[in-house]
């Protein structure tokens, strides 16, 4: 069985508010480089929900609420995310690790 994966249009504002972050603070190439690498990153940990989300673990009391650690880093992101039927998974929001709670 195979699920769609989707972004909320937050989750979606939270992809290019944590890549901005990472241009700005940019001084060299490799530091360019170092944005396109997170992004990846986390763009291939949510292509990885299509083949089995429910394997990550819960965050709360909804079994179908839940979220993947992306390490990256010394730290890394999560993705906070629901599984809304038996063919569709949602990212609701993106964030760095160190970052303050998105629940």
């Amino acid at each position: 069985m195979s699920f769609a994966v989707r972004y909320s249009a937050s989750a979606r504002d939270d992809l290019i508010r944590l890549y901005d972050f990472l241009l700005e603070r940019a001084s060299t190439a490799e530091d360019l480089d170092l944005a396109e690498r997170a992004l990846n990153a986390i763009t291939t940990a949510a292509d990885s929900l299509s083949r089995s989300p429910f394997i990550y673990r819960k965050a709360g009391q909804s079994p179908f609420l839940r979220e993947v650690l992306i390490p990256f880093g010394h730290s890394g992101y999560v993705d906070l995310f629901e599984i809304e039927n038996a063919a569709m998974v949602t990212i609701l929001a993106v964030r760095h690790q160190l970052e303050d709670d998105y629940h």
